[in-house]
């Protein structure tokens, strides 16, 4: 589908540039999501001429994933306990999203949430709260997605930007939020 060869597509795995989930039968597997959004970005590359765009892409979203500052969660006081901890890396996450947050994205945060409503997938209050959010100006919905309050962190749990980040950016949130977590 995307034209590289099964040596190419195994080191971006080991090098973790790609996420992978291991199948029923225990074999790895790349998501069809990431495989698609690797698609759109190098059919949208190809567009401009240029001969190989995979690599360059894979290497861009690892140097983005490098520039992350240290001070990412440099707010957040004490250690994550019990429902914590997984509030600190949702918080990880949408910090470093919010830092590259495009129209674009949020265009498909909106999709993601008006299919998840016509399929039932989320409480209609998450929804609402979604919304009004996405409705929002872009530095106004970069606050909120940083922000560090209870009500974020409920939305954050329902949220229609997941699977947005290069697999590296999402790594290095994770890590980020790492020293926080016993």
């Amino acid at each position: 589908m995307i034209g590289v060869s099964h040596t190419a597509l195994r080191r971006w795995i080991d090098r973790k540039d790609l996420p992978v989930v291991y199948a029923e039968a225990g074999r790895m597997q790349v998501p069809v999501a990431a495989l698609l959004e690797l698609y759109e970005e190098m059919e949208a590359d190809r567009a401009t001429g240029r001969g190989h765009p995979i690599e360059p892409l894979v290497l861009a979203a690892r140097r983005n994933a490098e520039r992350l500052p240290d001070d990412l969660l440099a707010d957040i006081a004490t250690e994550a306990q019990g429902h914590r901890a997984p509030q600190v890396r949702g918080l990880a996450y949408h910090r470093v999203l919010a830092r590259r947050l495009t129209k674009r994205m949020i265009a498909d945060a909106r999709q993601v949430l008006a299919d998840w409503e016509l399929e039932g997938r989320i409480d209609p209050t998450y929804a609402t709260a979604w919304r009004e959010l996405l409705a929002k100006p872009a530095p106004e919905l970069r606050r909120a997605l940083a922000a560090d309050t209870p009500e974020m962190a409920d939305l954050r749990q329902n949220s229609p930007f997941a699977g947005m980040l290069s697999e590296p950016e999402r790594r290095a949130a994770l890590a980020a939020a790492a020293p926080q977590i016993p």
